[in-house]
C-alpha cells in the first residue's frame, strides 16, 4: 500500500510538472522589434523562459499604452507598457485590476527632442515654438507636468498633433521646432533622417521635474491569480535576459536582428545602448537591483499625474505595483 502511495505521489508530481511546463504565455511589447526589445528575445532564445516551464510568444505593439488593453482583455497574459497610463486606466473601478509586477524603465524615456539650430536649450525656450506631439504619445501625456515644473506659458506653445511615422521627419524638415517622444527612438530616427548626432538636443523630462517611472511588466489579473508561479518565472527569466544584455549588448542585438531582417544592426545596437544607459539602469537600480520601485517615490508620481488627469477614484501605489513576484535582491543586481 505504501509503495502504491509513493507511486501515486510521483505520478501527481509528474503531471503537475508537465502542466506547468506547458504554461502558455503571450507577451505584448509596447513597440516594434527594435533595440530595447532585445532582453526579452535573449531570454527566449537562451531558454530562460523555457527553464521556468513557460512557452512564451512575443508580439510587437503600436504604443506604450496599447498593451494595457491587450492584457486587460486577456488577449495577452503579460504586457510591457507605460505605468503612468496604467495609473490612469485603474482610476476607473470598472476596469480590470491590471497590476505591474516588475519595473523596467526606472527612468522613463519621455523627452522633448529638438535640433541645435532651433535655439531651444531649456524648457522656457519652447515658448513661441511649434511642438509636434502625437495625441496618444506617452511623453506628450506628461506635458502639463513639464509645463508646471518649468513655469512654461503653455499658451505660447503651439501644439501640432502629428502621426508617429512623420514625427521625426517633420522635425528634420523644419516643419516643427521640437517633438515629444521616447528619446532613444527619436534620436535614432532623426539620425536615419540625415541629422548628425551633435545637432540633436534631448531634454529628458525626468531631468526637468517630471519624477515618474516608465514602462513596466504588467499582468492580467486572472492569470496572476491562477498562475502565480508562472508570473514569478517570467519575471526571473526576464531579469536574466536584461542582465545578459547589459553585460553584452553586442551579442544581444543579434537576437533582435533575427526578428527584424530589415533593421540596421548598428542603429538598433546604439538604440539599445542608449536605453540601457539612461532608462534600464540608474543609481537606484545599481543599488537596489532590477525590477523594484520606491513606493514613496511612486506615491508622489501618482500625485504628480494629477496635474495631467482628473482622478475620480485615485489609486494607491499598492493598487498599481506589487513586488511579490520579484526574486531576492541579490538575484536582481547588475554589474
Amino acid at each position: 500500500m505504501r509503495v502504491h502511495r509513493y507511486l501515486l505521489s510521483a505520478l501527481i508530481a509528474v503531471c503537475a510538472s508537465s502542466a506547468f511546463a506547458n504554461t502558455e504565455v503571450k507577451f505584448a511589447l509596447d513597440w516594434r522589434f527594435e533595440g530595447p526589445a532585445a532582453p526579452y528575445l535573449v531570454a527566449l532564445d537562451k531558454g530562460y523562459y523555457k527553464d521556468e516551464g513557460l512557452n512564451v510568444t512575443i508580439d510587437a505593439g503600436a504604443s506604450s499604452v496599447e498593451p494595457i488593453n491587450r492584457v486587460a482583455t486577456a488577449t495577452y497574459h503579460i504586457g510591457f507598457a507605460d505605468i503612468n497610463s496604467l495609473i490612469k486606466y485603474r482610476d476607473n473601478p470598472q476596469n480590470p485590476p491590471v497590476k505591474a509586477v516588475m519595473m523596467v524603465y526606472d527612468t522613463p524615456a519621455f523627452s522633448i527632442v529638438t535640433l541645435k539650430d532651433k535655439g531651444i536649450t531649456k524648457p522656457k525656450d519652447l515658448e513661441g515654438k511649434i511642438l509636434g506631439a502625437p495625441a496618444p504619445d506617452g511623453a506628450y501625456a506628461q506635458w502639463p507636468i513639464f509645463v508646471a515644473a518649468n513655469d512654461i506659458d503653455a499658451s505660447k506653445v503651439r501644439i501640432e498633433n502629428i502621426g508617429f511615422p512623420v514625427r521625426e521627419p517633420m522635425l528634420a524638415q523644419g516643419r516643427v521646432d521640437a517633438i515629444t517622444g521616447f528619446w532613444f527612438s527619436s534620436f535614432m530616427n532623426l539620425k536615419a533622417n540625415g541629422v548628425e548626432d551633435e545637432d540633436i538636443v534631448v531634454m529628458l523630462l525626468g531631468d526637468y521635474g517630471v519624477d515618474l517611472y516608465g514602462n513596466a511588466i504588467m499582468v492580467n489579473p486572472d492569470f496572476m491569480k491562477t498562475n502565480p508561479e508562472a508570473v514569478k518565472g517570467f519575471v526571473r527569466a526576464t531579469i536574466k535576459g536584461i542582465q545578459d544584455t547589459i553585460k553584452d549588448p553586442d551579442s544581444a542585438i543579434d537576437h533582435l536582428m533575427k526578428r527584424n531582417a530589415i533593421a540596421n544592426r548598428d542603429v538598433e545596437l546604439q538604440r539599445l545602448k542608449l536605453a540601457l544607459e539612461r532608462n534600464f539602469v540608474n543609481d537606484a537600480v545599481r543599488k537596489n537591483g532590477l525590477g523594484d520601485v520606491d513606493m514613496q517615490r511612486f506615491e508622489k508620481s501618482i500625485d504628480q499625474i494629477g496635474l495631467t488627469f482628473n482622478y475620480t477614484h485615485k489609486p494607491k501605489a499598492a493598487d498599481i505595483f506589487t513586488a511579490e513576484f520579484l526574486p531576492p535582491r541579490e538575484q536582481r543586481l547588475v554589474d
